[in-house]
């Protein structure tokens, strides 16, 4: 499988955008699974049992200039999954992300990709394909301008939509 989007982050000069819009991912995320057992709380101030490599990237990438931002559109009342996204969206926020929420009932009139997606500087897209539970099945690179340019319209018609973090209050 390719590299995952923490190793084109570090290649961006700008931007880095990414949309998700599924309601469920691979549920044998160790994070997750403490998490749903009451063993995970996700604060700002117990970054050392969370900082991983990904925060790192963002941090840095952040620190060099580069705005990265987060939407996710998501179904109401949350999956218990995105409600473990939305816990932990504070390490997210923490590192320098910018995380933004659209129920998806506010989206039925934006044209949305249907898979998740990233978008670097513009230019190169990077597209998560997932089975139907949830698992990573493929990572799709592409350098397609037009692509590139649907993806980030897509996008900011949600970002510009969507509720910053810090003041969604998920149903």
């Amino acid at each position: 499988m390719k590299p995952p989007a923490r190793e084109s982050l570090p290649q961006a000069q700008r931007s880095a955008i990414h949309l998700e819009v599924r309601d469920h991912y691979h549920s044998e995320d160790p994070d997750f699974l403490a998490w749903r057992e009451g063993r995970r709380e996700f604060t700002p101030d117990n970054r050392a049992d969370w900082w991983e490599g990904w925060h790192d990237a963002v941090h840095a990438a952040v620190s060099r200039g580069v705005t990265v931002r987060r939407a996710r559109v998501v179904s109401e009342p949350l999956s218990e999954y995105v409600r473990w996204e939305y816990a932990y969206a504070v390490t997210n926020v923490a590192a320098g992300e910018q995380v933004r929420w659209l129920p998806r009932r506010h989206a039925k009139d934006l044209a949305v990709p249907a898979v998740d997606f990233w978008v670097f500087d513009g230019e190169l897209v990077l597209l998560h394909h997932f089975s139907g539970d949830g698992v990573l099945m493929e990572r799709e690179y592409v350098t397609d301008g037009a692509l590139a340019a649907w993806c980030t319209e897509a996008f900011e018609a949600v970002w510009k939509r969507a509720t910053p973090h810090e003041e969604y209050k998920p149903v």
